[in-house]
Parts: structure tokens; C-alpha cells; sequence
């Protein structure tokens, strides 16, 4: 029995939660085994207690790692061991990562690692709220300085009734999926999806999961008290008032000039030989800037610089209501639109909303192209997905590509969550498709920027989407007494705001929301105004984007593979791929086509002839169903008898043309009428009970005596 153990429970949506301490990982500064149902995850949290020298920003990393041991399985393919993280696992480090970050002291620079380790596994408990509930109450119980408890749930809908954190079967039920964290007086990161659902029922979702997670913040703050250690103090960075006020005192004007040019690239160039001349200014004189030498005079001259931008900027906008290059708060830069803008690719397509540029492809094909997803939750495959790239050259930056990082796995999620929603179902559009969105100009939202030009894409191609979607970037100045929203927000923008609320949808309804804040959380009706006024946005958005298309193009484009579809009984799934896969192989190389057969014996013919398509199915209607009486084949002669001819018509079905059913003449020989390997049309005049198959060619054309020489 460990002493140290301590337990406690909270009835968290109608689940049981426990929280144990003082067992495991006791070197940690605060850690925690968070339990529901039969899921288990371990939180651990450790900040460093030596400040980097020079540091000035805040490391906080945040793992999330799914053990396999958990779920009593074996990670497929060759690797066994556990190793990188997936998206999946990536994606669920961001949001903890994104609810976390604004709760730490502004002035807390130290190294802070938070790891999650999902130990067990079941799908009655969600290992990811876990894992966010897990993190609040470790660092809530160390002596790591935070702000306030937070907590972290998941709201689902079914059958137009809010819950929170369903099992995991329950969500395919569910029209909406909001991942909320929040402390009891504020809101402080949302992220989600859902299938056009209206504004008002978004934040209605949002204050529902608001209300629930304020019981577990009230726990968190019960075990800080009993068990949790006295917060650390720590030595912080002076702030440099004398470098503050010489600064703004020094290069205001100069300031002013540089935040009144209208291109980014040329701003950046105007901030640039600002941040030169006070360099220059500061190792002239160091200590009018209240430094000793001029040592580090370029990385203060930066931090000068910015804080003075930072600063007029938000006034700017506050006190006067006025943007970089005097643009209106609601106003949404000039938008272009353009589609079919590549040859090769099934769609493609190019949106420019101001500097910030997307070209998106679109891809669409067979199973073989199903995205593979391998978790303790099971092994699915996605018929959809997109992929974010978001090169050096779209910033003006001379870097490499090292493949996609957190960020871009994000932005890509963000975007494939808003269009998802608008995908046709399976039953009448089984392909599977790939969306490829690359930056080619970033200032603002390029995450928003892939959910316009991806939709536009996917109507080039010909993807029957349900309506087109848009999203739109909202930013928020508030000095806690007054606040601006700002539509379609610069990087700038993003860069001195308090909020980045993202939102995409339909004229009907919200698809996706994502909310990121740098202050202690929102209120309500600051998050409703922000709402309604996206709304407004997306609306001219798609306004622009109908300019160039309204709805998806009539069916593919030449050369895209089409995919046409039977269903047949499941006890005959056997039957249709034949001994060892014989017949399905036959099928495919005869009609040069590619056989795909689902678990509810939906048959999926794919290949680029329609015609052959046809016959393909057709053929294979044939072996499964038998011929239709009265029905009329194109048939191939196989073998002439004195009786007749057996004819093929379909791959592997035969019949029987009596010599009676030749012509209407009384025929002596039948070679003299027809010769083996000749096509001729027939008609099914009945099968017996052997399944025998009678046929004529009488019945559809007389055939006539070949003529001699």
C-alpha cells in the first residue's frame, strides 16, 4: 500500500473520472494517472530550473503518445516498437499544447516538457480528453507557476441532444465534434467539425462543454490544495524601460510610415531598415538605451523595434479603428479565383485572397489510394483526406523542405475537417480522393485559404460535393475593457492579436471551427460577436468564389478514371473472385479494368472507357445474378455442333443456340450460317432448372446462309 497515493473522482458527463497521485513518476514536478472506463493515460510534467541564456521565448512541448501494449496489440508493418508520432497523436498535442500555452506567466521562459501516455486502452473513455484533463491537473499540483485550473472536454450531438465525451462508437451517431478547453471563467481553445450545422447551435455546443468543464476545474482546484506544491518563484528578464522609451521617443515617425505600406513584402523591407538604424542607434550609444555595451545590440534593436510596432498597432486599431494600410475591421482583401489551371491533375485550381495564395489539385481513384490509419483505436481507412504544404518561397524565406511539421499537419486537419463535411456519400460517389493544398503566398490564413481553393478544386473535377465551402480568419485586439474583431486578418495582424479564430462553412452552416488565444480566455459574447461577424465574411467569400464556379462540373474530366458500381449478395462474394482468385484476375485483364468488392458486396469496377465499364459489369451481373429472360447479349461463338452453336455471353456463362433458333430458314448445317469465334446477338429464351440457358438469334435477327464461291 503506498502511502503517498491519493485518489480523486468526479462524475464528468456521466462518467466516472479518477485522478491518482503520489504513486507514479514521483520525479516528475507534477504527474498523474487519469482513469475512465478501462482508459488509463499518465501525465507527467517537468520545466527546467535554469534559464537558457538569451532565451526570450516561451519551449513548452507537449507529447501524446498512444502505447500499443494498451490496446493488447502489435503496431503493424515492420517497425514494432513504438517511434515518431502519428498525425493523429500530433494533432492531439496541439490542442493540449494551444489550451495550455496562454496560462503560463507571459514572462515564464523556461524549458516545460508535458507527456501523455495512454497505458490502456477502451473505447468506453477517450484517451484525448484524458490526456487534456491529465495535463491541467499535473502542472495544477507542481510547483510550476500557472494561472488558473483549466479542463478540457469533447461535445458531441446525436439526435439534436449535447453530450459530452461519448464512446467512441457513439460518434459516427453525432452531427458535430467540439473539442473545448477552458478555465471556469473563460474559454481558451476550440477546435472541430461538424455537417453544416448553424452558427447559434456551434456556440450553443461551446457553452455546454464551457459548463461542464467548469465541476472538473473545481476539482483540480481541490487538489491543488491538498496535495499540491508551493508555485516556484523564478527570476524573469528585466524589461528595458529606458531602451522602450528611447525607442518610441527615436523612431515613431519612421514607425508610422513603415505600418501605412499596403504589400507585405515591402513593409517587411520598411520594418527591416528600421530595426537596422536603431541597431546602428544602440551601439552608438549604448547607454541611452540603458544597455552597458553595444553586444547585443541587433537582437535589441528587434525586440525594441517590435514592442514598438506591437504597441502602435493595437492602439491603432483600439483607439482609432484603423488596420494596416487603413483597411476597415470587417473588410476582406481583393479575392481571385481561378480553376483548371493544370493540365494533368483531375482538378485543380488557384485562390488569392490579398498575399495570401493557394493552388489546390485534386486526385481521385480506387481504394489502392485509401489513407491508412493504424491506432490503439483500430485500424481504419480514410476515402478522403487532404495534404498542407507550406513551402520557404511563400513567406520569402530561403529554406528547404523538411517534409510536414506540426504546424502544417494542423493547418492541413483544419482544412480536411471543412471539407469533409460536403463530401457525397460512399453509396452514390465511391472513389476515394486526395486534396493537395500548396502555399505559394502566405500573409493571413493560408489554412482558410486551402478550404476555398480545395473546394473550388474539387468542382473542377467533377467531385459532386454537397455546396461549396469558405473560411475565413478572425483576429481581436482587447485591453480587457474594450475589444475590436477583425476580419480576414494579416499575419501581422495574427502576430499582435489576441485571438486567431478560425471558421469555414457553407451559405448553411459551420463545417469547422478552430480557436487559438494568447490571453487568459474570452467571453461569451466576445466569441458570438466574433461569430457572427465571420459569418458575414465567408459569405462575401463564397459570393467571390461563385464568380468563377457555382457547382461541380458534370461528371470527369478525359482520362480520370471512372468507377461504376453492382451489388451482389455477400455469399457470393466467393464466387466472384473464384478459386484463388482466378476469375477476378480474368475479369480484370480481359476488360483491363480494376475489381474492388467491399465487405457488403458492393462490386467497384474502375477504368477509363465507360463502354468497357459497362460490358464489365454487366459481365459480372451475369456470373452472380444469371441471365435475365428476355434479356439481349452480345454473344461469342464458342463451338458449333449438329445441334446448334454454344455462345458465350458473358466471361464464364454459356448457352445453347438450338439450330432451330438460327434463322428462320430450316438450317441443314450450321456452319454454313455462323463460324466459331463470330459475334452475334442473342436473346435468353428460358433457363431450366439444371440452370441451363436457352438462347435465339431469331428472335432479335434472323441470321442468313452465308454465301458460297
Amino acid at each position: 500500500m503506498n502511502e503517498n497515493k491519493k485518489e480523486y473522482t468526479l462524475n464528468y458527463g456521466g462518467k466516472v473520472v479518477t485522478i491518482e497521485t503520489g504513486r507514479l513518476a514521483k520525479q516528475a514536478d507534477g504527474a498523474v494517472l487519469v482513469s475512465c472506463n478501462g482508459t488509463q493515460v499518465l501525465v507527467a510534467v517537468c520545466s527546467a530550473r535554469e534559464l537558457k541564456d538569451g532565451q526570450d521565448f516561451f519551449p513548452l512541448l507537449v507529447e501524446y503518445q498512444e502505447k500499443f501494449y494498451g490496446a493488447g496489440k502489435f503496431l503493424g508493418g515492420f517497425i514494432k516498437r513504438e517511434n515518431r508520432p502519428s498525425t493523429a497523436e500530433i494533432l492531439t498535442c496541439r490542442i493540449i499544447d494551444r489550451g495550455l500555452r496562454p496560462m503560463f506567466p507571459s514572462d515564464y521562459m523556461f524549458d516545460t516538457v508535458v507527456t501523455c501516455s495512454v497505458l490502456s486502452y477502451n473505447p468506453a473513455g477517450d484517451p484525448e480528453v484524458l490526456a487534456g484533463l491529465g495535463a491541467s491537473a499535473a502542472i495544477a499540483i507542481s510547483d510550476i507557476p500557472f494561472s488558473a485550473s483549466l479542463g478540457t472536454c469533447k461535445v458531441a450531438r446525436i439526435e439534436g441532444k449535447l453530450l459530452v465525451n461519448p464512446n467512441l462508437e457513439e460518434w459516427s451517431k453525432s452531427d458535430l465534434e467540439i473539442a473545448i478547453t477552458a478555465s471556469k471563467d473563460a474559454i481558451l481553445m476550440v477546435e472541430g467539425e461538424a455537417h453544416i450545422v448553424p452558427e447559434k447551435d456551434m456556440l450553443a455546443a461551446i457553452n455546454f462543454g464551457h459548463d461542464q468543464i467548469k465541476t472538473f476545474c473545481d476539482l483540480v482546484d481541490k487538489m491543488q490544495k491538498e496535495v499540491g506544491k508551493k508555485k516556484r518563484s523564478y527570476i524573469s528578464a528585466t524589461s528595458n524601460t529606458i531602451l522602450s522609451e528611447k525607442i518610441k521617443s527615436t523612431f515613431t515617425s519612421t514607425a508610422r510610415a513603415a505600418l501605412a505600406v499596403s504589400d507585405k513584402m515591402q513593409r517587411q523591407d520598411a520594418v527591416r531598415a528600421l530595426t537596422k538604424a536603431a541597431s546602428e542607434a544602440i551601439k552608438a550609444d549604448p547607454s541611452a538605451f540603458g544597455l552597458k555595451d553595444d553586444k547585443s545590440a541587433s537582437k535589441e534593436a528587434f525586440k525594441g523595434i517590435d514592442e514598438l510596432l506591437y504597441n502602435m498597432m493595437r492602439n491603432d486599431i483600439l483607439v482609432e479603428g484603423k488596420r494596416i494600410a487603413g483597411r476597415k475591421l470587417d473588410e476582406v482583401r481583393k479575392i481571385e479565383t481561378e480553376v483548371g489551371i493544370l493540365s494533368a491533375p483531375h482538378g485543380s485550381s488557384l485562390f488569392t485572397r490579398g498575399e495570401t495564395q493557394v493552388m489546390a489539385t485534386v486526385t481521385v481513384g480506387g481504394s489502392l489510394g485509401d489513407q491508412m490509419q493504424d491506432r490503439i483505436t483500430g485500424l481504419t481507412y480514410s476515402k478522403f483526406y487532404l495534404h498542407y504544404n507550406f513551402p520557404g518561397f511563400s513567406v520569402g524565406e530561403a529554406k528547404g523542405s523538411r517534409g510536414a511539421g506540426r504546424r502544417e499537419l494542423g493547418h492541413g486537419n483544419l482544412a480536411e475537417r471543412a471539407l469533409k463535411a460536403v463530401m457525397p456519400p460512399q453509396e452514390t460517389f465511391s472513389y476515394t480522393t486526395r486534396v493537395v493544398c500548396e502555399v505559394l503566398e502566405s500573409n493571413g490564413s493560408s489554412s482558410m485559404g486551402s478550404v476555398c481553393s480545395g473546394s473550388l478544386a474539387l468542382m473542377d473535377a467533377g467531385v459532386p460535393i454537397i455546396a461549396p465551402v469558405a473560411g475565413i480568419a478572425m483576429g481581436l485586439i482587447t485591453d480587457g475593457a474594450n475589444y475590436k474583431i477583425l476580419t480576414d486578418i494579416l499575419g501581422d495582424e495574427d502576430h499582435l492579436g489576441d485571438l486567431d479564430f478560425k471558421v469555414a462553412g457553407t451559405k448553411d452552416g459551420v463545417t469547422a471551427i478552430q480557436m487559438d488565444i494568447k490571453i487568459t480566455g474570452l467571453t461569451p459574447q466576445i466569441i458570438e460577436d466574433a461569430i457572427n461577424q465571420a459569418y458575414k465574411g465567408r459569405m462575401h467569400i463564397l459570393g467571390e468564389m461563385e464568380k468563377t464556379m457555382k457547382e461541380p462540373r458534370t461528371g470527369f474530366k478525359p482520362g480520370v478514371p471512372t468507377i461504376m458500381t453492382v451489388m451482389i449478395p455477400t455469399d457470393k462474394i466467393g464466387a466472384l473472385i473464384g478459386p484463388g482468385g482466378k476469375n477476378i484476375k480474368k475479369l480484370q485483364e480481359e476488360f483491363k479494368v480494376t475489381i474492388e468488392i467491399t465487405e457488403e458486396g458492393m462490386v467497384k469496377v474502375l477504368g477509363s472507357d465507360t463502354e468497357i465499364l459497362k460490358i464489365a459489369i454487366n459481365t459480372i451481373n451475369l456470373q452472380i445474378n444469371g441471365p435475365e429472360i428476355g434479356a439481349i447479349y452480345e454473344a461469342r461463338v464458342d463451338s458449333i455442333k449438329e445441334y446448334g452453336a454454344f455462345v458465350e455471353i458473358g466471361s464464364g456463362v454459356s448457352g445453347l443456340v438450338h439450330v432451330s433458333e438460327l434463322s428462320d430458314d430450316r438450317v441443314q448445317n450450321v456452319n454454313e450460317y455462323i463460324s466459331e469465334g463470330e459475334m452475334i446477338k442473342v436473346k435468353v429464351l428460358e433457363i431450366d432448372k439444371m440452370g441451363r440457358i436457352k438462347l435465339s438469334a431469331k428472335a432479335i435477327q434472323s441470321i442468313k446462309k452465308k454465301e458460297t464461291k
